[in-house]
């Protein structure tokens, strides 16, 4: 009869000291329950556009099973360089300054593991998607975190961050259009951080995955910007503007010396994205420009009705300019974010992400994704204002 040998501390510091995603405790309270409505998932309620489907179907039929080149297909790297000089005018050379991912969650990894030493210190622009502290501290460095508010639509201030900088700093990161508030920053707003980016030598990681969901007008990206592009690492992918968030297919552009060091890593670790999966997402930049404003503009549609909704119900909410949540507030009903989260799910069944799980700066708030059906957002506002009404 064998034994268990007891082993102490098999898991390091840093893996015992994360903590798990604050997001999760709801969906598995949501999944044991019957009757939800869930407005809590980020990510699309549409099926990605058959002809990606049926261009990664066909590359099976043919056989194309073999890995790609470490950095993804050069076909599919010139399509970036091409759809980035188009659509928001800044332009990477597709053999030597973009990398295809696996997602845009790895592409936030190795960027950060590639430019960190022990006790770097990064800037988080909050609220921020979950992932950028622990994905930080797992790469050695230490996140200090920037605070944006409702009263001034959650755009960074240069006066924040001057505010957070040290002899420690070493990059920035930000998700513009923002997850979880909606948040966009102009090409003006932007102008006014250069200064203070350039005076302290800053890096700048910009997750713009959402870029393609900004609302009335196009995205600015800050690599774009004058002196901007050699000190910024960009970040986007297909889940969210071509639905293909099953995918797990992103990219990382940025200068060459930056993009070998983040190479080493990828090909270390990932060696190559899916083939079939780059092969839809060819077909996407090609051909999929139609089926991606048809799906934008139903978010536009429903950002409408579920902010108007809020505030008809008592809730302040800001009207998000991209992505596809509203981040209301919920600090007039006298309980915490998490509290008021789980108020609405037990007594109304409907789904919500506490803000502060996005960090401290979201407390007060909760995130709710419209990227499901008019016919659930109606549904869900109804059981929201029941609970309203008894709140008060």
């Amino acid at each position: 009869m064998s034994t268990q040998v007891k082993v102490k501390n098999r898991l390091s510091n840093t893996v015992q000291s994360l903590k798990p995603s604050g997001i999760r405790r709801f969906f598995d309270l949501a999944a044991s329950m019957e009757g939800v409505i869930s407005l809590g998932v980020g990510e699309p309620d549409f099926v990605t556009p058959w002809r990606m489907r049926e261009a990664s179907i066909s590359s099976l039929e043919r056989g194309h099973t073999a890995y790609t080149s470490n950095a993804g297909m050069l076909p599919l790297r010139v399509e970036i360089q091409k759809y980035l000089e188009e659509r928001f005018s800044v332009s990477y050379h597709p053999e030597t300054e973009i990398l295809v991912t696996v997602g845009a969650s790895e592409a936030i990894d190795i960027a950060l593991r590639a430019i960190l030493d022990p006790g770097d210190e990064v800037l988080v622009v909050e609220p921020c998607y979950v992932s950028y502290e622990p994905v930080i501290r797992l790469a050695g460095g230490v996140p200090v975190f920037l605070k944006t508010t409702m009263e001034n639509e959650f755009k960074l201030t240069p006066q924040e961050l001057e505010t957070h900088i040290t002899a420690r700093t070493k990059a920035i990161i930000f998700c513009y259009p923002n997850n979880p508030t909606g948040g966009t920053m102009t090409a003006e707003e932007w102008k006014t951080l250069l200064p203070i980016i350039e005076k302290h030598d800053l890096m700048v990681i910009s997750d713009e995955i959402y870029a393609e969901l900004t609302y009335g007008r196009m995205h600015d990206s800050i690599a774009a910007l004058p002196g901007m592009k050699d000190r910024t690492i960009l970040i986007s992918g297909f889940s969210k503007a071509f639905a293909m968030t099953g995918w797990r297919l992103g990219y990382v552009c940025a200068s060459p010396d930056l993009l070998a060091g983040m190479l080493k890593i990828h090909q270390y670790t990932m060696l190559c994205a899916p083939t079939m999966a780059q092969m839809a997402a060819l077909e996407a930049l090609r051909h999929g420009r139609s089926d991606m404003e048809r799906m934008i503009e139903s978010y536009r549609q429903r950002r409408n009705y579920v902010v108007d909704g809020f505030r008809q119900i008592g809730l302040t909410c800001h009207e998000p300019d991209g992505a596809f949540y509203a981040f209301p507030s919920v600090a007039s009903t006298g309980f915490s974010s998490s509290e008021f989260a789980e108020k609405l799910l037990m007594e109304e069944k409907v789904a919500v992400v506490p803000g502060d799980v996005f960090g401290e700066s979201g407390q007060g708030h909760i995130r709710c994704s419209y990227a499901t059906s008019m016919e659930q957002l109606k549904k869900a506002l109804e059981r929201m204002e029941r609970l309203m009404g008894r709140l008060s």
